[in-house]
């Protein structure tokens, strides 16, 4: 039996959105262990000491190669050209004719017309099938992730997050680090094997990313984590790594801008298994009012209009008229509390549930943020951060609100209650929350949340 189609199934409900509003396909989760430990104590090693993280397992890889491989990128990208360099890599952004956003991921350029995108299936189904149906001359071998895929990984990737990253991969090398700038790519030795590493960081601090042959992953692992021992490595488990991207400002799956009738057949490719769903308290039978210009979630760094791309006339055009901006918002302590207290002294039907420490409910988290009643914006993504003390969101919101300190509002909870089965019986309330800088890293540990 074929899959039924994004399109097939907007054409039977008539409505992108309540395709995904009702759509039984879960907030994005890591198969990988959830605590090796607890998740409050892996949080603190990327702030204390190290923080080993696996992303072997939750990013596909789309390895790209041929003779229009970079041209191809640069067409579907909106990145500076000139930044096509081998041994660097890029936060790759893609978006649609109409210069919203479709979906972004680390973009490894290996060498000439040698590329591995790491991502979501958001920006590698996207390239995927321009790849399979353009006029492009380019070889593709894709690794799903872990989910999707049958059997092991072709590569492990690891990271090291955390202040003693730099003298635990001294430590397993025997040599210096290498000295790469941010985002710079090069090559160590761990345990006789040969493994790349890319300078990086998280959540403000220093790190590595390392990858190899899913061959070397084992012993690769048990060297850093043995030699690693005398500088506080600890192994974070996917609870914990959920989280990370709230202190450092990335928004892990924007609303993918695919619903124009352009776009048509794309949708027709595309599997509704891989649509993901909408949630929370902001709801619109206007499917574009779920769409993000890259200016609205913190990715203007990843647009240069320094060569021809696919919607490069339509983002020039929101260059110009940002109405949004991407914040952290700080939930308030009792409202939360308020939240929770609810679960174990329930007065009638409670509000929606919270988990710890990532806190949304579907992939494509939307709840409304207002001022003196009025909408001003979008919050996304949404969860605890045990270094800071703090629960915060990731928003959206218009220019004119968006300075630190601002009071705003957060409707948590869906009225009406939509079918999904992360969604139980429960009423919408309303929490107050306050503007903050994204990242949110270095504004917690210089402000009034700091230890």
């Amino acid at each position: 039996m074929t899959a039924k189609s994004l399109q097939q199934a907007i054409d039977e409900l008539g409505n992108p959105v309540k395709v995904l509003r009702d759509n039984a396909a879960r907030a994005y989760t890591f198969p990988v262990q959830p605590e090796f430990s607890n998740w409050r104590s892996e949080q603190a090693a990327w702030r204390d000491s190290c923080a080993l993280l696996d992303q072997s397992h939750h990013m596909t890889d789309l390895f790209i190669t041929g003779p229009d491989a970079t041209r191809m990128l640069q067409y579907l990208g909106s990145n500076a050209a000139s930044a096509y360099t081998p041994g660097r890599a890029k936060q790759y952004t893609a978006v649609s004719p109409e210069g919203y956003v479709i979906g972004d991921g680390i973009l490894f350029h290996h060498g000439e017309n040698d590329y591995d995108l790491v991502g979501m299936w958001m920006v590698t189904d996207w390239i995927h099938y321009h790849c399979q149906t353009g006029e492009w001359d380019v070889e593709l071998v894709k690794d799903d992730n872990s989910y999707a895929r049958a059997g092991n990984p072709v590569l492990f990737r690891y990271e090291l997050q955390g202040p003693t990253a730099l003298a635990i991969v001294e430590k397993v090398t025997g040599k210096p680090a290498p000295e790469l700038k941010f985002f710079h790519m090069g090559e160590i030795e761990i345990a006789g094997a040969k493994v790349g590493v890319l300078r990086h960081g998280m959540a403000g601090q220093p790190g590595f990313e390392l990858w190899g042959p899913w061959a070397d992953a084992e012993r690769v692992r048990d060297a850093l984590l043995t030699q690693g021992a005398e500088f506080g490595i600890k192994p974070a488990g996917s609870r914990a790594y959920s989280s990370a991207n709230l202190a450092n400002g990335w928004v892990p799956s924007p609303f993918p801008a695919i619903f124009g009738e352009e776009l048509r057949a794309y949708r027709e490719w595309l599997p509704l298994s891989r649509a993901g769903s909408t949630g929370g308290s902001f709801y619109s039978e206007r499917v574009e009012d779920y769409y993000l210009t890259p200016y609205d979630i913190g990715l203007e760094r990843s647009v240069k209009f320094d060569h021809d791309f696919l919607g490069r006339e339509a983002l020039e055009r929101h260059a110009e008229n940002r109405r949004r901006v991407r914040v952290t918002l700080e939930w308030n302590d009792d409202d939360v509390a308020m939240i929770f207290r609810e679960q174990l002294h329930p007065t009638g039907l409670p509000a929606k549930f919270i988990e710890l420490p990532k806190s949304r409910y579907s992939l494509y988290q939307t709840d409304r943020v207002l001022k003196n009643g009025e909408d001003i914006g979008i919050s996304m993504d949404v969860g605890y951060l045990a270094n800071e003390k703090a629960f915060v969101s990731l928003a959206t919101i218009d220019v004119e609100h968006a300075a630190t300190g601002t009071e705003v509002e957060v409707i948590w909870g869906e009225d009406p209650n939509s079918a999904k089965g992360t969604v139980e019986p429960h009423r919408q309330v309303t929490v107050r929350a306050k503007v903050a800088p994204a990242p949110y890293h270095d504004y917690a540990r210089g402000g009034y949340r700091a230890d």
